[in-house]
């Protein structure tokens, strides 16, 4: 064993450097002219020296084959630094040795460490060179591609597999890329967007974000077993309507007019509104394989290309509201006053006959019976949630669909037969609520923290009328988020005392623990404690925040695709906020919110006219000229 000294060369971080200093520690020069205080363990020798300088480690250039081709007589017998030196070199130098070390680290030939180098066999050998050739020819390949991006000359679908990590960047599947940092562009999604719009990779109709945000977008698969045979209450005798908008493919709920109360004038003073829910917790019991799907997934997923479903697709045939003659439900019959007050409640498994209309339909019927009476039963509610301090809320909404052919942005209308289905699903929200408190049964409670006074009275007293967009601009910003607990409390945004989402249990998860709970109460079977109840909350709220926001830009994202494709689109917006003369504006016929410059100062609420000047997809922003 050679000790080292001063002036030996050893290998420090497998680079050269020379021993200067001999203590409890070696002081060593490195081949950057740097001094560094080591431990003896932390180095190895190549050669005990003497060596004056590193620069004595001249390249040396020798048959190193033939070398090779000797020692493969007997592979499986290891060397040493100093005989391989001796065998290639015909010499053991400093130079000599750091140059076999570098062909022990080049590994075509020799592998291992100073004390025991082993000699490749011809195998391994032609392996490598194999290999070698393809790097090296995959490496040519790479920079012929780099030279035709740079001259806009990428070749599709031949140059496909250099973009899909550019693709994986911009889908949120990675976080790097050797592509970007190759063009000295950062790593971000929205500049891996950037670039494959400008190579035609993707086109505009490619939308990201629920890939990029990690929501699936294939269908649930977990299987469904049959309807139970089970006592339900025979409500088919009682006219239910299904009142969505035209193209609704979910219709999971219904309304319908029970026993009415009225003064010796025929005045209406209280009666009894029904809602009729899909029974889906029928098919979906708690920690089944379809609703631990729907657990992790939180919702359907609304998107302009169509919907991805939260329940497997089948259940929505079974139950949906009006798509067999005969539909099974969860059903809530509310007895209501004439000031809207809740006074009793049941709930009970019911068999319905639905019939669905439009919100159109609807709107036709609200003079007669039973559409009248239902109207008048909401409107009292609807009344007392405004006394309680409800928020009025009233921005533009539209409808995006999109088809291989074309994108269509469709207003929403407003419709009194949409507010009395919006009341009666805050009712029987209520209504549940309620009957849980009352049964001790834990729930999903909806709730929601009143906005500070000083926001309220800033909003109250700025100027403009309080029905505007404006004010429902600014009221808006001043809303608490909304948050879900397995304990009661006010809900200030409907202006409820207890309230819980009831409604909906083929499209938003908690909807379906509610109604799980409910049943289970009903049957008399176990409820779910109060730790997976947490459980299911914590899951859930996470998921349905990424389903918003997906939901959002994707939306977004399809408006300005829109616009692309107006080219010289014109139209009318509304200023909602500014800030000297610069502000942000609604389109109400697209809902769509965009900053804007102002030419002069203006008033809020004005009515400006734009012409649209262009977008840039990746970062979603759209660029607006006032022309009027």
């Amino acid at each position: 064993m050679q000790i080292i000294t001063n002036g030996s060369l050893v290998l420090y971080k497998n680079r050269p450097a020379r021993v200067v200093g001999i203590g409890e520690k070696l002081e060593i020069e490195l081949d950057d002219g740097n001094r560094a205080k080591v431990r003896p363990k932390d180095v190895s020798l190549l050669h005990p020296g003497p060596m004056r300088s590193l620069s004595e480690l001249v390249s040396k250039s020798e048959d190193v084959e033939l070398a090779w081709e000797i020692l493969t007589e007997d592979p499986a017998t290891p060397h040493t630094l100093a005989e391989l030196a001796e065998l290639i070199f015909g010499e053991f130098t400093p130079a000599a040795a750091w140059a076999v070390w570098q062909l022990i680290q080049d590994g075509l030939y020799f592998r291992g460490v100073p004390q025991a180098v082993i000699t490749c066999t011809a195998e391994a050998v032609e392996r490598e060179r194999r290999a070698r050739q393809a790097r090296q020819a995959e490496e040519q390949t790479w920079i012929d591609f780099l030279g035709r991006l740079q001259n806009s000359q990428v070749r599709l679908p031949e140059d496909n597999r250099f973009l899909r990590e550019v693709e994986d960047l911009a889908l949120g599947r990675r976080s790097d890329s050797r592509l970007l940092r190759e063009l000295g562009r950062s790593a971000r999604p929205e500049t891996a967007h950037a670039l494959l719009l400008e190579v035609g990779y993707w086109g505009q109709t490619t939308n990201p974000y629920p890939v990029r945000i990690g929501l699936p977008l294939t269908l649930p698969t977990a299987e469904l077993p049959p309807l139970a045979d089970e006592s339900r209450l025979d409500l088919t005798h009682l006219p239910a309507f299904a009142i969505d908008d035209r193209d609704n493919r979910d219709p999971d709920d219904a309304v319908s007019l029970g026993e009415c109360r009225f003064d010796s004038s025929g005045k209406l003073v209280g009666g009894q509104l029904w809602v009729h829910v899909a029974d889906a917790a029928a098919l979906v019991a708690p920690g089944s394989p379809a609703d631990l799907q729907a657990r992790e997934r939180g919702a359907t997923l609304y998107l302009p290309e169509g919907p991805v479903p939260m329940l497997p697709p089948g259940i929505v045939d079974l139950l949906g509201m009006g798509l067999q003659e005969i539909s099974p439900a969860l059903s809530f019959r509310i007895e209501i006053s004439a000031v809207g007050e809740i006074l009793d409640v049941l709930i009970q498994p019911s068999w319905v006959r639905v019939q669905r209309l439009s919100y159109e339909d609807a709107e036709g019927c609200l003079g007669d019976a039973p559409f009248k009476d239902l109207h008048v039963l909401t409107q009292a509610y609807q009344a007392r949630r405004e006394n309680n301090g409800a928020l009025q809320i009233d921005l533009p909404e539209v409808i995006i669909q999109v088809t291989p052919e074309e994108i269509k942005i469709r207003p929403v209308k407003h419709l009194r037969s949409r507010l009395l289905v919006r009341e009666a699903m805050l009712m029987a929200g209520e209504a549940a609520a309620r009957f849980a408190i009352q049964n001790h049964i834990s729930l999903p409670f909806a709730i929601q923290e009143p906005p500070e006074a000083k926001s309220g009275q800033a909003i109250m007293t700025s100027g403009y009328a309080h029905d505007s967009l404006a004010a429902s601009f600014q009221i808006r910003k001043t809303v608490k988020r909304s948050q879900v607990s397995s304990y009661p409390a006010p809900h200030a945004g409907v202006g409820l005392e207890s309230y819980c989402r009831a409604t909906s249990p083929l499209r938003r998860y908690l909807d379906l623990v509610t109604h799980q709970q409910l049943r289970s109460f009903l049957k008399g079977q176990p409820l779910l404690g109060s730790q997976e109840m947490l459980e299911r909350l914590g899951t859930a709220e996470a998921v349905t925040s990424s389903v918003t926001q997906a939901e959002f830009l994707s939306r977004r994202h399809w408006t300005l695709v829109y616009l692309l494709r107006q080219h010289s689109w014109r139209g009318l917006a509304v200023l909602v906020e500014k800030q000297g003369l610069h502000g942000k504006i609604i389109i109400p016929e697209l809902a769509l919110e965009n900053s804007i410059n102002l030419r002069q100062d203006l008033p809020l609420n004005s009515q400006l006219e734009l012409q649209f000047q262009g977008a840039y997809l990746p970062d979603l922003e759209a660029h607006f000229q006032v022309v009027a």
